[in-house]
């Protein structure tokens, strides 16, 4: 057994740091180790299966930022602990002047601001090198990671906004679909203002709502989104049709888990039975989502794999000119240090691709400020980093984002998922939601790979999955970030 431990202080942040053991490492490509977390005092360690040197990654608490995932350097094991504020200091600086020289090297033009910052940083990281007590370490370290995230934002914004211009210059609009998920909602008279900010909706088009009973369908409230979407010229995309999360799937399947031969059966039959339905009317099929991560039916990794390849290969037989794209929670794959599954998010997509079965593209769920589970929140440069690797894999990339907007009790929530108060050090706000979205979305519309950004739900006035998550509050009225993502079009 391998283990990494490093001294925080002041150890007082252990107090109220609840993310801290959901920390773990990481080799230098990337692969995450299964890993447990362990406190001792003001010493936490991170153990894994093996002794080979790993980064170690944690969400940390940075004053402007909220509680940021943080990476040190490649560390190999000691008898000494590491001083964690000071090698989240030194991998985060790695991280920025890596990102600025490679961005440098494609044209690029660093602002001064970056610079200037930069270099305060490097001077609270010298001066916290060359200090002998732990605390005065720490808290020189603390100050130098600050610089460091404003400089890593100032950098990623501006990267941002000439990337974009850039690709402006070639495409009369916005060179990516903005979307907008409609989940539970019905149409409405106020939906008319959907169409100025976006140009494409997803409807909600789930088994487990369509059919929950076996052989009885539902399907008017699809039918009335569609009707609204097509009167508006709206790019339509459905689904996901299969959710393979916990209880994802109809309960009336339950007896059927241990009998592959008929669960392909009955799923291939509701897949059939959508896509004939609208055949012509919707041209973006979101086959299944949370295949990476599961939890339906206590269906193996393998067993999923083979049984969407199967799924994916009826779709396309059922019509062959739509596009058939799946959905990835936590594409990052932190889940992985869980250590209950093989194949990291992105590995599970390469091999449908390169399977042959017809895949048309992947959809990235990045959810933040959530419980139990959602995506770690991250800055701006590892969302570059994501899409950069994701587009390696040579498909188009769509990415559906949400963050709340309140930490209060949701009414209209759906599910049992409950907001993170310590996203932000305020708390969630409007004005918070707003800014990440806005900085978030420029980013990605700017990347070449990425032909879509959708945002999770349209209105915090009607039943959805994510609190506080919606465009619009409950009481149906715009918030801060429906006008900022305005101003993006």
């Amino acid at each position: 057994m391998g283990l990494l431990r490093f001294v925080v202080s002041p150890e007082e942040l252990l107090k109220d740091w609840p993310e801290v053991y959901r920390g773990f490492l990481a080799g230098p490509d990337g692969r995450i180790f299964p890993s447990r977390m362990e406190i001792d005092g003001n010493i936490i360690g991170c153990r894994r299966n093996t002794s080979e040197s790993g980064k170690f990654h944690v969400a940390w608490p940075v004053p402007g930022h909220g509680r940021l995932l943080l990476t040190t350097g490649s560390l190999p094991e000691r008898n000494e602990p590491y001083i964690l504020a000071l090698e989240l200091a030194r991998g985060k600086i790695v991280q920025l002047r890596d990102q600025a020289s490679q961005w440098e090297l494609a044209g690029l033009r660093v602002p001064e601001t970056y610079l200037e910052l930069l270099r305060k940083a490097h001077t609270h990281f010298r001066q916290a090198v060359l200090e002998d007590d732990v605390a005065k370490v720490s808290a020189l370290a603390a100050e130098s990671i600050v610089l460091a995230c404003e400089a890593a934002r100032e950098l990623g914004l501006s990267y941002a906004r000439q990337a974009l211009s850039s690709r402006q210059q070639r495409y009369p609009h916005l060179p990516a679909v903005l979307g907008v998920e409609l989940e539970h909602a019905a149409p409405a008279e106020n939906w008319s203002r959907i169409t100025s900010p976006f140009n494409s909706a997803c409807l909600r088009l789930s088994w487990k709502e369509v059919e929950p009973s076996e052989g009885e369908y539902v399907w008017d409230l699809t039918d009335q989104q569609i009707d609204w979407c097509e009167s508006r010229k709206m790019v339509v995309r459905a689904g996901p049709l299969l959710d393979f999360g916990a209880g994802g799937l109809p309960s009336w399947l339950a007896p059927w888990e241990h009998d592959p031969f008929n669960l392909q059966s009955f799923i291939c039959d509701f897949i059939e039975t959508a896509m004939l339905r609208y055949q012509g009317r919707v041209r973006l099929w979101e086959i299944a989502t949370r295949v990476n991560t599961g939890g339906a039916l206590t269906l193996p990794e393998d067993q999923r794999l083979a049984l969407l390849a199967r799924v994916l290969d009826i779709a396309r037989q059922v019509d062959e000119e739509s596009q058939l794209i799946l959905r990835v929670d936590q594409p990052w794959g932190e889940y992985m240090a869980k250590g209950q599954h093989r194949l990291s998010p992105i590995q599970t997509v390469d091999a449908l691709v390169r399977s042959g079965v017809g895949l048309s593209g992947a959809n990235l769920e990045v959810t933040i400020g959530y419980q139990p589970a959602s995506t770690i929140h991250r800055d701006l440069l590892d969302f570059s980093r994501l899409i950069d690797l994701w587009g390696g894999l040579g498909i188009p990339l769509y990415i559906t984002l949400s963050c709340p907007s309140s930490a209060t009790a949701d009414l209209e929530t759906t599910t049992d998922i409950e907001v993170d108060h310590r996203l932000w050090n305020e708390g969630p706000n409007e004005t918070r939601q707003a800014q990440w979205a806005a900085e978030i979305m420029q980013l990605l519309i700017a990347k070449p790979a990425v032909v879509g950004v959708t945002w999770k739900h349209l209105s915090d006035a009607t039943p959805h999955s994510l609190p506080h998550g919606g465009l619009w509050n409950a009481k149906a009225e715009p918030k801060q970030i429906f006008q900022r993502l305005m101003n993006l079009t």
